[in-house]
């Protein structure tokens, strides 16, 4: 019986590993597509219409995106935009969070409410450009960044992880001469290094992907994001044909300029997933227990 469990367990994990790779596959097709059209020639591009490596490998494409000014520019906002709003998000879900894992704080049922209550209901697209209008900050960066300074369900995980942290030490940490800040700073922080890095990665990618915010918010196209571009030269409309026109793509095939942008605007994220790779599957799960 054990020895047909085991057979059985082994046929799972067989049909289990071919189903997955199966998925990636899938999944991976069109990136590779993507970067490999990247690399091709205009001639190649309109030939062939799927390969994974092309013929001729040329970097015409990125020469002419990094020589030009309108993909540098917006390649350094996004940049800018993701560092400031990350670590700007990150600082004000943790500085809430911590004071609402305690307990005997006053009003802290009422404030986790009001948290939970906008996990169901939020204002909309057109209250919340209302309210971006009437404090100023349309065609600023600040309006990708503090209109979703603090998600909700992040902020309430990161509450139940600092819940979980022993009380013993912060008290040690008390007797020792250390100020509530001083213990956040010295104490809290460096034992939460795996939920911090997690989170930091979830709102470094919603900014970098986020190409709605900037779509309503910036109207000055000299402060255009990356996904903005993305997006203004893969639509089938009027700005496309004008950002293109604008970008004189007719020196280099338009849809080698989008498979190039694509994969720029792609690959930083990715690169970036190793390096948190170490804290990303105990940040996900911790903090997600039940007190």
């Amino acid at each position: 019986m054990a020895r047909d469990e085991s057979v059985g367990g082994r046929v799972f994990d067989v049909l289990n590993a071919v189903l997955l790779l199966g998925l990636a596959l899938i999944t991976l097709l069109p990136l590779l597509y993507v970067a490999a059209g990247s690399f091709a020639s205009e001639g190649e591009i309109a030939a062939r219409p799927f390969f994974l490596w092309p013929k001729h490998i040329v970097t015409d494409t990125y020469d002419y995106i990094f020589g030009t000014g309108v993909f540098v520019r917006a390649l350094a906002t996004t940049v800018g935009v993701t560092l400031v709003g990350t670590a700007v998000q990150v600082g004000l879900t943790l500085t809430m969070a911590y004071p609402l894992s305690k307990r005997q704080l006053p009003g802290r049922a009422l404030v986790l409410n009001l948290v939970i209550f906008t996990l169901v209901f939020s204002g909309g697209m057109i209250p919340t450009y209302l309210v971006v209008r009437n404090l100023g900050l349309l065609d600023s960066y600040w309006a990708l960044i503090l209109p979703l300074a603090i998600n909700p369900f992040y902020l309430i995980i990161v509450k139940t992880f600092f819940q979980q942290l022993p009380e013993a030490l912060e008290e040690a940490a008390m007797i020792d001469g250390c100020t509530e800040l001083g213990v956040f700073r010295r104490i809290v922080l460096p034992l939460s290094k795996p939920i911090i890095a997690t989170f930091s990665l979830f709102y470094a990618v919603g900014i970098w992907n986020d190409y709605m915010s900037p779509l309503l918010y910036i109207n000055d196209s000299q402060k255009w994001t990356l996904q903005v571009l993305v997006r203004q030269l893969t639509a089938p409309n009027a700005d496309s044909a004008n950002v293109v026109q604008q970008l004189d793509s007719t020196i280099f095939p338009e849809q080698g300029l989008k498979f190039a942008i694509i994969v720029i605007a792609t690959l930083p994220i990715l690169l970036v997933y190793p390096f948190l790779q170490k804290h990303f599957a105990k940040g996900v799960l911790i903090g997600s227990v039940k007190e």
